[in-house]
């Protein structure tokens, strides 16, 4: 397994899941989705939406609306609980955490050719001492990173599908986001688009 520092506890994992482990990966989430359907989310406060659908498996969910961004265990709109996460999942976070509990929550992105991601930090959890571990699948995404602070800077690499990344420790807080989908990068989603997986500890062991 190749893996690419590039920052202290930010680790890539070029090519982590091969083809076969996407396709399958890829029908667990439109199992997923059948329970739990895409849905838009909207920013606090403004109530703008947000340019990627998203969805969740796991005991929690990760929403956000007029109200904030919080973790429930509930679908907003369904309100049905999520489903649960695929095996697949669950194996690339005992692979690659070196966390000793399981994930709580999964978040599912997808994103469209002109879906956006900003700068932001994942800090709505209560657990930061375990790390976020994100699987990409379909189209080729320019994934943007900087440090703790919003104004430090960035750089850039590309995630393609099948990889692997992982912040943590230090990183755990980085700024990160998508600046653009790159169409065409893999034949993986017929219709094109990305999906993102990232799986999360919100709540601190008992």
């Amino acid at each position: 397994m190749t893996s690419i520092t590039l920052a202290p506890g930010l680790v890539y994992y070029p090519d982590y899941l091969d083809r076969t482990a996407q396709e399958n990966l890829l029908q667990a989430v439109r199992d997923i989705t059948l329970a739990a359907p895409l849905y838009t989310p909207r920013m606090p406060r403004t109530g703008k939406p947000f340019s990627v659908r998203m969805t969740n498996c796991g005991p929690l969910g990760w929403v956000s609306d007029v109200s904030g961004y919080r973790y429930q265990p509930t679908h907003p709109e369904t309100g049905e609980s999520w489903p649960a996460m695929p095996r697949l999942a669950l194996d690339a976070w005992e692979t690659l955490s070196g966390y000793p509990a399981p994930p709580d929550a999964c978040l599912i992105n997808f994103y469209e050719s002109a879906a956006r991601m900003g700068l932001h930090q994942d800090k709505d959890e209560e657990e930061f001492d375990a790390p976020v571990v994100s699987l990409s699948l379909g189209d080729t995404a320019l994934f943007r990173y900087g440090g703790l602070d919003r104004k430090d800077p960035t750089r850039s690499i590309r995630l393609r599908s099948g990889d692997a990344i992982v912040f943590g420790g230090p990183a755990r807080l980085i700024y990160h986001g998508i600046d653009r989908l790159m169409t065409g990068g893999s034949d993986l989603l017929p219709q094109g688009g990305r999906l993102n997986l990232t799986l999360r500890r919100v709540k601190k062991p008992l």
